[in-house]
């Protein structure tokens, strides 16, 4: 990671809607930001992003692009659409095991943007290192 630390780096990954692509789609984070400082944290912002893109939308698609400059990192993951609401932080119960996603997200990143609509939706997440 150390060669791309001085200037901008940008990549972006396209997979098919399964369940099973967000497992891929944390592996390839993992890759790209090998020795990155924010590394644990991006997987995770990659892997709760790509989960509700998956799980609140038609889901046929999932797109993630990583965005690395002098001193953030920026993760953005687009979804399908198919959906009239966007995403919405919620307060789950404690014994529930689903409702943290966004919570986690915005515990990890210094801003989070939601753009798009019912044909497709962006969640951006910037995390500063």
């Amino acid at each position: 990671m150390d060669e791309y630390m001085s200037r901008a780096g940008v990549w972006g990954l396209i997979c098919p809607g399964s369940p099973e692509e967000v497992a891929r789609a944390r592996r390839w984070t993992r890759d790209v930001l090998r020795e990155h400082p924010r590394v644990d944290d991006v997987v995770l912002v990659v892997s709760e992003l790509g989960t509700n893109a998956l799980t609140h939308t038609v889901g046929d698609a999932l797109r993630v692009m990583l965005t690395v400059t002098e001193g953030r990192v920026t993760v953005a993951v687009t979804d399908s659409g198919g959906t009239p609401q966007g995403p919405k932080i919620t307060e789950a119960a404690e014994e529930a095991i689903h409702g943290r996603g966004l919570s986690i997200v915005m515990a990890l990143a210094h801003r989070l943007a939601v753009t798009g609509d019912e044909a497709g939706r962006t969640v951006t997440a910037e995390l500063p290192w």
